[in-house]
């Protein structure tokens, strides 16, 4: 997967503190969930982003999981926004990660962008993703 990590992160965003406190994966152990991909910046510092992933097999809409989490993200004085959403099946057992489909509110994710992040958190993960599916 050849994605740019400028597209994933600005090279400050390594070293600005709120960023670096909000972690870039938070989904559910197994199964099939929503998830949405958010890129979240800090509005003190000019271009400073992050994108992180997050994904909840209880959600019954993507917008149920920005609702969630972008207060917690607001109160730590940064800004979010949903970039779009999508699928993601895990099964722990064959320690694979599918990722597919889109948000119907959100649209698509870039799931490429998706994947590189979950590959630093699942290194040993075979992570695939396509755009079939809803």
């Amino acid at each position: 997967m050849s994605v740019p990590v400028a597209s994933i992160a600005s090279a400050g965003s390594f070293k600005n503190p709120k960023l670096t406190a909000i972690p870039d994966v938070q989904i559910d152990k197994s199964g099939k969930m929503k998830y949405i991909l958010i890129k979240v910046h800090d509005p003190e510092k000019d271009r400073e982003f992050k994108h992180i992933v997050r994904g909840i097999c209880k959600a019954e809409y993507h917008a149920d999981i920005f609702d969630e989490i972008s207060p917690n993200i607001e109160s730590k004085g940064l800004d979010c926004e949903c970039v779009g959403g999508g699928r993601i099946q895990v099964d722990p057992s064959k320690k694979t990660l599918q990722i597919y489909g889109y948000s119907q509110g959100f649209g698509r994710a870039e799931h490429a962008i998706t994947a590189k992040i979950l590959e630093r958190k699942y290194k040993e993960y075979d992570i695939s993703f396509n755009n079939d599916g809803y």
